[in-house]
């Protein structure tokens, strides 16, 4: 489902599950592997992948309509937890987007610090409005926090499929490289930021993002929520 390796000083974070949708066993192996690499003592960054031809497709939906009222609104609750993880982490972060990254998918991409998309497949795309799902507050705060206005506008009205040049000319992605580069220039240009110093780096975050923090922490368990403020 998810597997870690390391590259030099970079962790790589590989969602191995199709589509990989997050579902509760999902979310927690996630946690799992990002305590793994939080715990390692010494220069490090982290990258994660898919693959084939997604990186994320989002909320298993299918998943969380079997599921009890309660279990449903906890789910819900443990994505937006790792939105706040993964938003401020404390080592730089820089999602390789081998394919397609849609929904709740595309917004865990957004968390990260840096995103490199591939060129000739896949699309980045917010496709609430056209599935009949609105926007959570926290979700959206992410979205609002890491776009220009008119993109944000525009990926969240119209569920446009954006492809790596559309992404990078948009300012949702940093850069477009080829199948066989995505997950290389990822790794190069984390490894490049590996000796950030984690306190400080972690603290610069939650300045930045102060605001989205506290409207994502709202309903976040304290345990979950001192976690994504260390």
């Amino acid at each position: 489902m998810i597997e870690l390796e390391k590259r030099g000083d970079v962790f790589v974070l590989r969602m191995v599950a199709g589509e990989n949708r997050f579902n509760a066993q999902f979310v927690t192996r996630f946690n799992q592997v990002l305590d793994e690499v939080e715990n390692f003592r010494g220069p490090a960054a982290l990258v994660t992948v898919g693959e084939g031809k997604f990186y994320s497709n989002g909320l298993d939906l299918e998943w969380m309509n079997a599921q009890s009222k309660e279990l449903y609104v906890q789910h819900v609750i443990n994505v937006n937890t790792l939105l706040v993880r993964t938003l401020t982490f404390p080592m730089m972060t820089v999602a390789a987007i081998n394919g397609h990254v849609f929904a709740a998918g595309a917004m865990l991409a957004l968390a990260h610090d840096f995103r490199i998309m591939r060129s000739d497949r896949g699309y980045f795309c917010l496709p609430e409005i056209d599935i009949g799902l609105p926007f959570s507050e926290p979700m959206g705060e992410v979205i609002r926090a890491k776009l220009p206005r008119v993109t944000a506008h525009e990926a969240m009205c119209t569920a446009k499929r954006y492809t790596a040049v559309e992404a990078v000319e948009r300012q949702i992605v940093h850069q477009a490289a080829t199948e066989v580069e995505v997950l290389s220039k990822a790794i190069e240009l984390a490894q490049s930021h590996s000796g950030k110093d984690r306190k400080i780096l972690s603290s610069i975050k939650h300045q930045i993002y102060e605001n989205v923090i506290k409207v994502l922490a709202v309903d976040i368990p304290e345990d979950a929520r001192k976690r994504s403020q260390r």
